[in-house]
């Protein structure tokens, strides 16, 4: 009995050691992964700027999305995305063939209608000189007159029906509202259109506005043809502008209030879409030290954003960030980072939790 006790101690004890040993063996794996080449930043604050500073867009002074008011079948598109036009040219033909089919029928009812309303014509003039002699008495005139006057009514409802489907033929013939570039194409041939549905978009280069939004703080010192500075980033340069338009509402714009800046005239090879920064020279109340960091290196998650820090063993690791307002290529972090940590602004591989980093 005793030695059997002996024998179970022993085998314990060398269950105890092998697994120690595999334990080991385990954390001296090294890991050989290559690290990942990343270009890091350090948090510093901002302190704000003497002039407000916002975000806008720019976009074409005269744009406008072409769409048509019937519906039917794409017959043919004429032009491409990048197209100059003219004003009134033809972009696109619509499936006609139930609107020929009204139109047809409306001029025969024309026909009929002028048939009737020459007939009613002479019956009247003839009874109106009849009655003159007395050879007519007043009630046949009356009926006469009462039937030229249905027979010309009815002639003139029919021409009204046929301008009618002369407009939904319009329809059909989609022509350029004006003389412009086309931007965008929204539906090709063969797909059927819908009233209201865009079909076509086209600008009138050479004139640009930035719509910029600007928090309800500093709105009330936004005044119509006040000369501003817009900073093109894509493009290096700043260029001069006036607003012309400020909003009084921030119903739909998520309490911000939309504020329009026309820019003047240049050589700048401009285009719709890019992101500028407008420089309105009044002091900025929004004197608070801020956290500030480049959109490129915000990652998002869903509804999730965060950004790639740097940790103590110089591996990536994901933080968590909650965002503030955008001012320009930059967004502010309210929470998650503080000043004087270490950032990613870009990678040459794909980041993870955990994953090697190496300074460019």
């Amino acid at each position: 009995m005793k030695n059997r006790k002996y024998i179970i101690m022993a085998i314990f004890g060398a269950t105890l050691i092998i697994t120690s040993c595999s334990s080991n063996e385990k954390k001296t794996v090294a890991d050989n992964s290559p690290a990942v080449t990343v270009v890091v930043n350090t948090v510093s604050e901002d302190n704000g700027s003497s002039n407000l500073s916002v975000s806008g867009k720019i976009e074409a002074t005269k744009s406008a999305n072409i769409s048509t008011r019937m519906m039917g079948y794409v017959d043919k598109i004429y032009v491409k995305v990048g197209d100059k036009v003219q004003n009134g040219q033809l972009l696109m033909s619509v499936n006609n063939a139930d609107v020929s089919a009204k139109l047809a029928q409306v001029n025969a009812s024309i026909l009929e209608a002028e048939a009737a309303f020459t007939n009613a014509e002479k019956d009247f003039n003839r009874f109106t000189i009849l009655f003159q002699k007395n050879s007519a008495s007043q009630k046949e005139l009356d009926d006469i007159t009462a039937n030229y006057n249905m027979a010309k009514a009815r002639l003139e409802s029919a021409k009204q029906m046929k301008n009618g489907a002369n407009a939904q033929m319009g329809y059909a013939n989609i022509r350029a509202p004006f003389s412009g570039v086309v931007t965008n194409k929204f539906i090709n041939a063969g797909d059927m259109a819908n009233p209201g549905m865009p079909l076509l978009e086209v600008e009138s280069p050479g004139q640009y506005q930035v719509l910029a939004l600007v928090p309800e703080s500093e709105i009330l010192d936004i005044k119509s043809n006040t000369e501003v500075t817009v900073q093109i980033k894509a493009l290096q340069q700043n260029i001069k502008g006036k607003v012309t338009e400020v909003s009084t509402s921030s119903k739909n714009t998520g309490g911000q209030y939309l504020v329009k800046v026309v820019l003047e005239k240049s050589d700048a090879q401009i285009l719709s879409g890019m992101y500028a920064t407008v420089k309105f020279p009044i002091t900025s109340k929004t004197k608070i030290s801020s956290v500030m960091i480049p959109i490129e290196a915000v990652v998002h998650n869903g509804q999730l954003t965060g950004v790639y820090t740097v940790s103590q063993s110089n591996t990536a690791l994901l933080r968590w960030l909650r965002l503030g307002r955008t001012n320009g290529d930059k967004v502010e972090v309210l929470s998650g980072l503080s000043a004087n940590e270490q950032y990613i602004v870009s990678a040459e591989g794909k980041l993870f939790n955990g994953a090697k980093i190496a300074n460019q």
